[in-house]
């Protein structure tokens, strides 16, 4: 089954039945359609205008305590936080989040109420999606379940799988490049692995940001150079003290400072890489209208152990005869 794509917008969440009492009623009358209303229609005590436009809220306690002859007017909390058709399933989690409602009414451009959206269907959205991108940034299907059949998932994985087998292909074809300076420095073989490591660690932190940022439009058009340049910077000061601690501790293991500066240097350049590549490659598959989830952390990760491997290995052949 191929995977289907699902309303990510409050339109798709929403419960077009949702009870509202009209502005114009008294306090008895109020309490008379409250009590004829369908219960799975209740949710917060709307009040609504003539022409249906929300205009807010009643509480239950001002309700009951009111003379039954009263207007309800008067007694409406004005100023209600409400959710348009077209809103982001994440940006519907977070104005509940900030409000602490149990449900969001939905109004359309004009102001009328449509429907309403419940707390436990937006948290249920999120997190579904929330598992779908974890699963399509290892290259599963972001729809598969833990139940489904062995020829689905198969199907599913297979082809990522292939594609994570030729990146390392390219990786080992570049370690291979240095067969000679990895035979003469034993450390070598050792070490190298470190580099690249420390560098998909700082990748994956990177693609989880900006993938989140997509998706809840904290990144906006015209923003993307920016992105890149603060990600390269905040990958090249991490990747120096990283290059201390790290060169520290290689230097106090073999007692060779020539090696530590080798390997100092080779975090700093891949885990600059490793954040550039983890903030562009999301992006660049969102231009292309693509999903920025999808198997990000493949390509993520042949970026970092390709340059990690690369920038170690070379710096090493360049101070060959230092480390001999």
């Amino acid at each position: 089954m191929e995977e289907q794509e699902t309303d990510p917008t409050a339109a798709g969440m929403m419960e077009a039945q949702v009870f509202s009492i009209p502005l114009s009623v008294t306090v008895q009358q109020a309490i008379e359609l409250l009590r004829t209303a369908p219960r799975q229609a209740l949710h917060y005590l709307y009040v609504t205008d003539a022409e249906r436009r929300l205009t807010g809220v009643l509480g239950m306690r001002d309700l009951l305590l009111a003379s039954p002859a009263d207007p309800v007017e008067p007694l409406v909390r004005r100023g209600t936080t409400s959710i348009r058709p077209e809103t982001l399933r994440e940006e519907a989690a977070e104005v509940m989040k900030k409000t602490k409602y149990l449900a969001l009414p939905v109004v359309d451009p004009e102001g009328r109420l449509v429907g309403v959206v419940r707390h436990d269907r937006v948290l249920g959205a999120v997190q579904e999606e929330a598992y779908g991108d974890m699963r399509r940034l290892v290259g599963a299907g972001g729809d598969e379940r833990a139940d489904a059949a062995v020829s689905q998932a198969v199907r599913k994985r297979l082809g990522w799988l292939v594609v994570n087998l030729g990146t390392a292909f390219l990786a080992s074809a570049v370690i291979a490049q240095f067969d000679a300076i990895l035979a003469k420095v034993a450390a070598l073989p050792v070490l190298m692995t470190i580099v690249a490591g420390q560098g998909g660690n700082t990748g994956a932190q990177t693609l989880a940001v900006v993938i989140r940022g997509l998706a809840v439009r904290e990144v906006i058009p015209g923003a993307a150079w920016g992105l890149l340049l603060k990600e390269l910077a905040v990958g090249f000061v991490n990747g120096l003290v990283l290059a201390v601690l790290t060169g520290g501790v290689v230097f106090a293991w073999y007692g060779q400072p020539w090696l530590a500066l080798v390997i100092g240097m080779a975090m700093v350049v891949n885990m600059s890489a490793a954040t550039l590549a983890g903030a562009a490659i999301p992006l660049i598959l969102h231009a292309m209208g693509r999903d920025p989830a999808q198997s990000s952390s493949i390509f993520m990760t042949t970026v970092t152990d390709v340059v990690g491997f690369a920038s170690f290995l070379g710096f090493a052949l360049l101070l060959m005869h230092k480390l001999a």
